[in-house]
């Protein structure tokens, strides 16, 4: 998508979706299976700003915590908690995962905040990935777990006996649409967020080109590019958070598949 504004014989052009363009690290070919990407640079940051919190950060385990070692420790608390409230103490042996996608999707998600930077979350092809390791782990654990009693899942016991086949359907095409809006909804929310910041950004510079209209557009473009960016601070936190505990919503299934 191109926006062009023309004023004075000068043009102002922008492509919000541009950012979102795959392109090799190195060099100006095409993109291979083995090329070296910004999607892969930007991931490997990811792993290594996590590896920095976790790791290093907690390595001197003191008494009294400083500042990394808090916030690790809070985070660890907090996946904690949020696995025990919503799948129950017997998920617990599977919170080590479930802390893993948070940390990855968080740290993606404000990483990609920083100007320049690659959102590899606003790729349905990174999402999609994450979805179906959720939904392919949840399903074989509950295979494991229940053998043949896990598609008691997908069989609504309270309804009443005419109904319960046309639920039976309905519950397996929502169990299998899962892992869809399960990427979805991550992706989509991060690359509109970014889209919009993008579309005021390039009205920032209108003062540049057109005095009159840039004294009044550009201050109000700089306005509303702070609040959108401080909105997606928040919206990066809550999608991993969102992520995460829908994570624990299927796991609760898959070890309690009974209605």
């Amino acid at each position: 998508m191109a926006t062009d504004a023309k004023e004075g014989g000068q043009e102002l052009v922008f492509h919000p979706m541009d950012q979102f363009i795959v392109k090799p690290l190195f060099g100006d070919g095409p993109v291979g299976l083995f090329t070296v990407t910004n999607v892969t640079f930007w991931m490997v940051l990811t792993v290594l700003a996590i590896v920095g919190l976790l790791v290093l950060g907690t390595s001197g385990r003191a008494t009294i915590p400083n500042r990394t070692q808090s916030v690790a420790e809070l985070a660890y608390g907090f996946i904690r908690k949020m696995v025990e409230d919503v799948a129950g103490k017997d998920a617990l042996p599977y919170f080590p995962y479930i802390m893993t996608l948070f940390m990855f999707i968080v740290f993606s998600n404000f990483l990609g905040l920083i100007p320049g930077a690659f959102t590899t979350t606003s790729h349905i092809a990174v999402t999609a990935v994450l979805a179906m390791l959720v939904f392919v782990a949840v399903t074989v654990i509950g295979f494991v777990k229940h053998g043949a009693g896990f598609l008691g899942l997908f069989w609504v016991g309270a309804a009443p006996l005419p109904l319960r086949p046309i639920l039976a359907v309905i519950e397996v095409i929502s169990y299998f649409v899962r892992p869809v809006s399960h990427s979805i909804r991550l992706a989509g929310n991060m690359m509109a967020g970014h889209a919009v910041i993008k579309v005021f950004a390039a009205f920032a510079p209108l003062v540049l080109i057109s005095t009159g209209i840039g004294l009044v557009v550009t201050p109000l473009s700089i306005l509303a590019i702070t609040a959108i960016y401080a909105l997606e601070m928040l919206v990066a936190f809550i999608q991993a958070y969102v992520f995460t505990i829908l994570t624990c919503v299927y796991l609760k299934d898959a070890l309690h598949p009974a209605h």
